[in-house]
């Protein structure tokens, strides 16, 4: 029997008398479900068992209207999978030796399931209708949950989280087991392969991905690829977050976009940039770039020891500035269910390419999860952005901190052991880079004037000033090694270094 709406109240098939209970004009909506559809997939499966590859990889036994057909549809997967024939003689078998035979019906039901099949041709169909109803049962409980919570006040669930939740729980809806998704034939994903080389040789900079607006660093990585997550880690003050944001204000300022076959528009360079920042907040954000794009320090800035020609400069700075697609998100309290939510939103609306957060740590897991740990913890968080990356297709770039390790050593040049908290940062991640800035241990370890040691320290310094390393100690599709940059403290901006192209020629 197939439940897909509202029954009168005046009995399933409309006439008769009024159901008990049940007044005048009331209605009961039975919950969806095709009972024949699900009779005639167990037949056609008893029928014959090579026909549950066509439904193993997105049917399982909780799809099911009826729990006697689930029950049955576990014991075939069960007999199939140990190479064994499922039919009714075997399932009864199976069924009498945990006494749930007659839970199940009995043997009249099994051999009744048997007869009841028309052809196995139909049973991918049989399987994808009973999965639809299932799906449409489960977005019934889900629809109810949320108005049951809305109702009940939480003080530790405020409306908003219940909407992202919401929303979280209808994209696990969504993308559960997707009936559509099937293999990849090698020639389709040559060619894709073949189409993104042909993109990066047409570009000067000749990269596949994401160009970060450092040329050194683009050489290594290739750009910031799609799918990847990228991590980029040192100790406090090294300028993570200085390059994360010169990062996206490169990338925004580079997009380009052209109308593709179906009229939709096709990012061609650059990208759309979703920033989330866990520690500054959006105008602090901004004053970096028009900092940076203004010759201005930002210490200047927030002084308000500013000319006139300083405001001129702003003023033209602002305009170019003003219709870069960088979108900054600030929520100091966010949760990876929100930040997957609002990258989708972000996503939809605006074409989304590239997602930058600083910085992990200061994440937190989904609203109702409760990991033992927090090494726990930020293992769920890396796992999920990493899934958000290969969901959406884009780069995610996470800024982290490193552990203090670091500062216990002599030297002080970062290592992959020195990820704070856990090693699931390192084995989610496709890239592992450091930032490191020597100068600011010689800064602070400066000796006494007049000294050898303070002309040797002074060697150093003048070697080291204003000069950042980045040393990509991971990916996992290309090569490792260090990246010399020019750092200006005052402007919070990271350049190329012209030296390190002399170094590579040599």
């Amino acid at each position: 029997m197939e439940g897909s709406g509202p029954v009168p109240a005046r009995g399933i098939d409309g006439g008769g008398p009024p159901a008990d209970g049940l007044h005048e004009g009331a209605a009961f909506r039975v919950p969806p479900h095709n009972y024949e559809a699900e009779m005639a997939l167990l037949g056609a499966l008893l029928a014959n068992n090579r026909a549950f590859d066509r439904v193993a990889d997105f049917l399982q036994a909780e799809h099911f209207a009826d729990a006697r057909h689930g029950r049955i549809y576990d014991a075939i997967r069960k007999l199939v999978e140990m190479g064994q024939v499922a039919d009714p003689i075997t399932l009864k078998n199976l069924f009498e030796s945990d006494g749930s035979l007659d839970e199940v019906g009995g043997v009249d039901y099994l051999a009744r399931l048997a007869a009841s099949v028309v052809t196995i041709i139909n049973a991918g169909d049989y399987g994808r209708t009973v999965f639809d109803r299932h799906l449409r049962r489960a977005l019934i409980e889900i629809g109810s949950d949320i108005v049951n919570e809305a109702y009940n006040i939480d003080l530790d669930l405020d409306a908003g989280a219940q909407i992202e939740q919401a929303e979280q729980h209808l994209h696990n809806l969504a993308t559960k087991g997707d009936t559509q998704r099937d293999f990849t034939a090698f020639t389709t994903a040559l060619g894709s392969a073949i189409g993104r080389a042909e993109a990066a040789f047409k570009q000067d900079g000749r990269i596949t991905g994401v160009a970060t607006g450092l040329r050194d660093l683009d050489s290594k990585l290739g750009g910031l690829q799609p799918s990847e997550l990228v991590i980029l880690a040192s100790r406090p003050s090294m300028g993570k977050t200085a390059l994360g944001t010169n990062i996206a204000f490169n990338a925004a300022r580079a997009y380009r976009e052209e109308k593709g076959e179906d009229g939709r528009p096709v990012c061609t360079d650059g990208a759309v940039v979703g920033y989330f920042s866990l520690e500054m907040s959006a105008e602090e954000l901004a004053t970096r770039i028009l900092a940076e794009q203004s010759g201005v320090s930002s210490h200047r800035i927030r002084r308000g020891e500013v000319s006139g020609d300083d405001f001129s400069r702003f003023v033209q700075v602002s305009q170019e500035l003003n219709y870069l697609p960088l979108y900054i998100d600030d929520s100091a309290d966010l949760n990876i269910a929100a930040l997957r939510s609002r990258s989708r939103r972000l996503h939809r609306q605006h074409g989304l390419s590239l997602i930058i957060i600083d910085y992990v740590q200061l994440m937190r897991p989904s609203p109702g999860q409760r990991p033992e740990n927090r090494v726990q913890e930020l293992s769920e968080i890396t796992r999920s952005l990493k899934a958000l990356a290969k969901d959406l297709n884009l780069p995610v770039l996470a800024l982290a901190q490193l552990s203090r390790k670091v500062e216990e050593r002599e030297d002080k040049r970062p290592q992959l052991a020195d990820l704070r908290e856990s090693g699931s940062i390192e084995q989610d991640s496709d890239v592992v880079m450091f930032l490191y800035r020597e100068q600011y241990y010689l800064e602070r370890q400066e000796p006494p004037p007049n000294t050898d040691k303070w002309t040797k320290w002074s060697e150093n310094m003048e070697r080291a000033y204003n000069k950042a390393d980045i040393i990509v100690a991971k990916q996992r599709h290309g090569p490792i090694g260090g990246i010399k940059l020019h750092f200006e403290p005052e402007l919070t901006r990271f350049s190329d270094l012209a030296q390190s192209y002399n170094d590579e020629a040599r």
